[in-house]
């Protein structure tokens, strides 16, 4: 979808794919824990991969896709979140703090997984029951990110009048008005 009066183009579709690719990759490890390792491994390394690709695309992307345009310091996501809880939070055109804090969140722990369960196929750690506890507590925790990271964006969506879900499919967004951060 291209841009129009009143919207612009926020998310490039190189994140949009990454986003719903890690979306599925996570949803698929999940489903496959129990039932293929071969395939949940799989998944994994996608997963990894993933990762990797977004740090980089963090460095060197485009303006909304760069962790300096969304990576905040702790007092302003803290900040940021009291006003969420009075309900006068700011619109935000690219992540808003709250978002870019999760976001760093949900690449680290996707990266830990990922990583540990790699781990867990090597030497190492092969057969290890502490390390695939740790494993599946590390999992979970992800569940829990990603609960969060939906209830946020469903909050954000009903506060700002926008679907953002469905700016993460088309990339556009609604333009900045005079009190909103570009």
């Amino acid at each position: 979808m291209a841009e129009s009066p009143g919207k612009i183009l926020v998310w490039d579709p190189l994140l949009r794919a990454f986003h719903w690719t890690l979306v599925v990759s996570i949803f698929a490890a999940w489903l496959t824990a129990e039932v293929d390792e071969s395939l949940h491994e799989i998944f994994g390394y996608v997963a990894l991969a993933l990762i990797a690709w977004r740090v980089l695309w963090g460095l060197v992307g485009p303006r909304y896709a760069r962790f300096s345009q969304f990576v905040r310091k702790p007092r302003v996501v803290w900040s940021y979140l009291r006003t969420v809880l009075a309900g006068t939070e700011a619109r935000f055109i690219g992540h808003n703090p709250a978002g870019g804090a999760m976001i760093l969140a949900l690449l680290a722990v996707v990266g830990v997984v990922s990583a540990s369960g790699w781990l867990l196929t090597t030497d190492a750690l092969w057969g290890n029951a502490w390390a695939q506890h740790a494993h599946s507590l590390l999992a979970h925790g992800l569940v829990v990110l990603i609960a969060l990271h939906i209830g946020g964006v469903a909050l954000a969506s009903w506060r700002h009048r926008e679907n953002l879900a469905g700016a993460m499919l088309t990339g556009v967004k609604r333009g900045a008005q005079s009190e909103e951060i570009m």
